[in-house]
């Protein structure tokens, strides 16, 4: 019997619990999943497939506590209580490839109302070959198909398999401590990534993986029986050799092989754009500058240069009227002189200056500038 509240909580419970709403209302299916960074993940696949008799509702197993992963969602309490109304939505890690092997592979692989995502992690899927192109794009603003990177990743894949079924492989025989996850990674990682020469990466990884391969045949002779049928039981289950980078850890091939090929891919990319902006920006800046004709005369320069379209430019001074340093002051002009400057200028800010007006006021405009001299 159990002890507490929420040992009650259970698919039954949940069923139970909608019965008092009209029989016309939605279900509600609870869907939990291992953290904070899954929901939107699930919760964006799980809405496809509501419908206007259920919906679905995504949460962590624990509102009061920040205890996640999947031994938090499955293996506690929840586990026993799923059903049509209460699911379990998780990583599948390596345990869709352990294949039963251990408690929680079996719940993962064997229970009807636990969901998990067949690659390894979600950051997989985030390293998906046919996506990183829609990445650069939207990081750059530059559509141009530079690198192929699904050619790349089914190379890279072909290369990374062996270690992969050696990795599973520790897994099932107790052998991870002397070949891990991380040692896995440190192997298969990409380093100085040359985007015009990518074929040197691959050579320098096909190097590293032959090596790894030949020390965990020397310390593991026991597998010679038991690798190929291992290797051709994970082909059977859909782990191929162009698809291996889905099945290892997400986070390593985010970081160490995805991020520094989209760094490089994405810095080309980025320079080609800002270089074409500069472009288009200094044609437009020619092609405004050479709406205006050169044959406008004087009266036509004037006006564009009182609306600003032509720089106006500085007029010349005698030594006699500026400021010497024997304290000369420059002249002043007259109040009439003032007026009539003022007067022009006003027109030409308030765009009044049409042709006929410039021609009635150049008299003005040159008996201004005898009073400044």
């Amino acid at each position: 019997m159990a002890k507490r509240l929420v040992d009650n909580l259970t698919t039954n419970y949940l069923e139970a619990a909608q019965r008092l709403n009209s029989k016309q209302a939605r279900r509600k299916i609870v869907a939990y999943v291992e953290g904070y960074d899954d929901i939107l993940f699930w919760r964006t696949l799980l809405s496809n497939l509501a419908t206007d008799r259920y919906y679905f509702e995504v949460m962590l197993p624990s509102r009061t506590s920040l205890q996640k992963g999947k031994k938090s969602a499955l293996m506690n309490t929840l586990g026993q209580g799923l059903g049509q109304y209460m699911i379990a939505c998780v990583d599948a890690d390596y345990d869709y490839l352990m294949q039963g092997a251990t408690d929680i592979s079996n719940m993962v692989c064997n229970n009807p109302y636990v969901f998990h995502t067949y690659a390894y992690a979600i950051e997989n899927f985030q390293c998906y070959a046919p996506a990183l192109h829609n990445v650069c794009v939207m990081s750059t603003l530059n559509d141009r198909e530079l690198f192929d990177f699904e050619s790349f990743m089914i190379a890279y894949s072909k290369l990374v398999f062996p270690l992969l079924v050696w990795s599973v492989w520790c897994y099932r025989h107790g052998h991870h401590s002397q070949f891990s996850m991380a040692d896995l990674c440190m192997t298969v990682g990409v380093t100085d990534f040359n985007l015009q020469n990518p074929e040197k990466t691959l050579e320098r990884l096909a190097r590293k993986v032959n090596v790894k391969v030949g020390w965990l045949q020397q310390h593991f002779p026991q597998a010679k029986g038991t690798y190929q049928k291992l290797r051709d039981e994970l082909q059977d289950i859909g782990v191929t050799p162009e698809t291996t980078y889905l099945y290892m850890r997400g986070h390593d091939v985010f970081e160490k092989v995805v991020t520094p090929i989209l760094i490089e891919v994405c810095k080309v990319l980025r320079r080609e754009r800002e270089r074409e902006i500069r472009r288009l920006a200094n044609h437009s800046t020619a092609k405004r500058a050479g709406r205006l004709p050169t044959c406008i005369g004087r009266a036509g320069r004037d006006a564009a240069q009182a609306h600003g379209i032509l720089q106006r430019p500085t007029l010349p001074t005698h030594s006699a009227g500026r400021a010497s340093l024997s304290g000369t002051h420059e002249r002043q002009p007259s109040q009439r002189a003032r007026a009539e400057g003022g007067e022009v200028l006003q027109e030409a800010q308030t765009g009044v200056l049409s042709p006929q007006n410039i021609l009635r006021k150049i008299p003005q405009a040159i008996s201004c500038l005898r009073d400044f001299s």
